[in-house]
């Protein structure tokens, strides 16, 4: 839905985006890489409005951080 911006389950085009956000206590739609709200990778969301799917995102520049994270699992 991303780069498409139609649902892939409906095929409808009424898509939003809901910004990822990192809160206090580690509320908000992010990834945390460590162990304050500086470390904290945004996760974007995009919904259907037509059916309710949703999908989840980050950013590409961020991918490096969480992968580089002492919290990342790597597995092969």
């Amino acid at each position: 839905m991303k780069t498409t911006k139609i649902c892939p389950k409906c095929q409808s085009s009424n898509i939003i985006r809901i910004d990822g956000y990192a809160g206090a206590y580690g509320s908000g739609n992010n990834v945390m890489t460590g162990s304050t709200i500086f470390s904290a990778v945004n996760v974007n969301r995009y919904i259907c409005c037509n059916c309710g799917f949703t999908e989840e995102w980050i950013d590409k520049e961020d991918i490096e951080k969480i992968a580089n994270s002492k919290k990342a699992k790597h597995y092969i």
